[in-house]
């Protein structure tokens, strides 16, 4: 279940006072709570990318080269999308007889080669990109929802999201969706894997009318109840049918909350600092809970330092299928962590990027920066603002600033905030940044990047006329074809 721009603070077993998240919460007392889990990237569809390949984004192509130090991602203009070269989780777990279905957004890449039934999964009900609109069908047209390989209609036409009041029957489409497909594998007797990617929580935020309302936070509050209620009927519905124990289920989300978005349209990144965009904790760490009756004991919280990779290999381990050896792989196994509690992965490092550029890097409790920057100062002055109310001289910069000669180092056990680097003169400083630059220049030297995807745009790639369009008299004409190098400004 992979949530989109859901923050670390936002659930109550993690400290929202509120304590609206009550499925969640007795999903993380039934199973493990994993405090130090990261996405790999601040953005929706590089950390979706490396979710599925198990691969940093700067390996598997979900990057951009056009300016230094940018996060990139799958707009409808975009001509990229996810390699034919890569290899998918489902593709992986075919081998062993599952089948898979996407339910929500897809985001890496709308193009027909690109979609999820041209990467290995069976069934798809929901939409290639972020469903922004409502747009004019012509100069832009509006975003296609999918069943399986056609559209079936588009946002704000035939799948209505109410702007003004912030009303969408879309969570309860994508539960009935989920409950639908768990229900046919099992009476069938077949293995599955069911990706839940609901979007509900990304601005615009929306919420059916039974949830509209009802939360102490607002209408954000009411999306995350909605989520929360559907994550309920999705484990009630594994234990009604009996096959809790034989299915492993894991919670996260792309990316920390989109505080740029305001208080009405975005979440909590509790303690930590910044959120979306950046590579500060706030963009970075996420809820994450584990829950497998019988394999998982209940009420545990892990603090082995874990990322969004690790489910692609964890998911192999579990299901019998070795990795692909012909690549590398930045997830690790976690079955030693889940169903033993050990800690025999603590030294590994978390990587942050921004682009192909190594913004970060995190071993045991300490994190270093290389470069700092959070976003523009031309776009803090018409109000964009990645950490609003939380700037923190020489580390929140508005410029690109590099450190690599001299880190910024922080002791997240005691600085989880990100506020009081180490003195550089302290011989903890040294000490650290000698085994954190060995792991620097070990991955440096051993890193190819892939062929970069997020570069080009082009108008006439857009939802123009997607497959399935011919049946609804819902294509459109494209303009002409004239590409551009995309603008990247974060």
């Amino acid at each position: 279940m992979l949530m989109d721009d859901m923050g670390w603070g936002d659930l109550g077993v993690l400290g929202q006072p509120s304590k609206e998240t009550p499925n969640l919460d007795a999903m993380a007392a039934q199973g493990i709570l994993l405090t130090n889990f990261y996405t790999a990237n601040p953005l929706c569809s590089p950390s979706r990318a490396a979710l599925l390949t198990g691969r940093l984004p700067v390996r598997n192509g979900f990057y951009t080269t056009n300016a230094h130090a940018r996060n990139a991602y799958t707009p409808q203009e975009i001509v990229g999308g996810i390699s034919k070269d890569e290899i998918l989780l489902p593709e992986m777990l075919k081998k062993n007889g599952y089948i898979s279905k996407i339910v929500g957004k897809w985001h890496l890449g709308h193009r027909p080669q690109y979609l999820p039934l041209e990467h290995g999964f069976d069934e798809w009900f929901g939409s290639p990109n972020c469903h922004f609109g409502p747009y004019n069908s012509s100069v832009r047209p509006n975003i296609p929802v999918y069943n399986n390989s056609e559209m079936i209609g588009r946002y704000f036409e035939d799948f209505k999201i109410d702007l003004r009041t912030g009303e969408s029957n879309l969570t309860r489409m994508y539960l009935m969706e989920g409950l639908d497909f768990i229900r046919r594998q099992t009476e069938a007797k077949q293995p599955f894997f069911l990706y839940w990617a609901a979007d509900a929580t990304h601005s615009p935020v929306y919420a059916s009318k039974s949830f509209l309302g009802k939360s102490q936070r607002g209408r954000y509050g009411d999306a995350v109840m909605e989520l929360d209620y559907s994550v309920g009927q999705i484990l009630s519905l594994l234990q009604n049918l009996g096959i809790e124990k034989n299915t492993f289920v894991f919670f996260t989300s792309d990316n920390g909350a989109a505080l740029m978005s305001g208080p009405q349209e975005s979440g909590s990144n509790g303690p930590f600092l910044c959120g979306k965009e950046t590579t500060f904790e706030g963009g970075m760490r996420e809820p994450a809970i584990a829950w497998w009756p019988g394999h998982i004991k209940g009420g545990a919280v892990s603090l082995q330092p874990a990322n969004v990779m690790d489910l692609f290999t964890t998911s192999l381990a579990l299901a019998g299928i070795s990795p692909p050896d012909d690549r590398t792989l930045d997830g690790l196994d976690l079955t030693p962590v889940l169903l033993n509690g050990s800690h025999q992965l603590d030294n590994r490092p978390i990587f942050f990027y921004r682009g192909n550029e190594m913004m970060a890097v995190r071993l045991g409790q300490y994190k270093a920066h290389y470069w700092t920057w959070s976003n523009s100062l031309e776009e803090l002055k018409e109000g964009i603002n990645f950490c609003p109310g939380q700037e923190v001289p020489g580390v929140t910069t508005h410029d690109q600033e590099e450190h690599t000669l001299q880190p910024l180092i922080f002791h997240l056990g005691r600085d989880p905030g990100e506020k009081y680097p180490l003195s550089v003169l302290s011989k903890e400083y040294e000490e650290v940044l000698r085994s954190v630059s060995a792991v620097v220049q070990q991955h440096q030297k051993t890193l190819v990047p892939g062929m970069p995807q997020l570069n080009m745009c082009d108008l006439a790639v857009m939802n123009w006329s997607p497959p399935g369009c011919e049946k609804l008299g819902k294509c459109l004409k494209p303009p002409t074809s004239a590409p551009w190098k995309c603008n990247w400004p974060h």
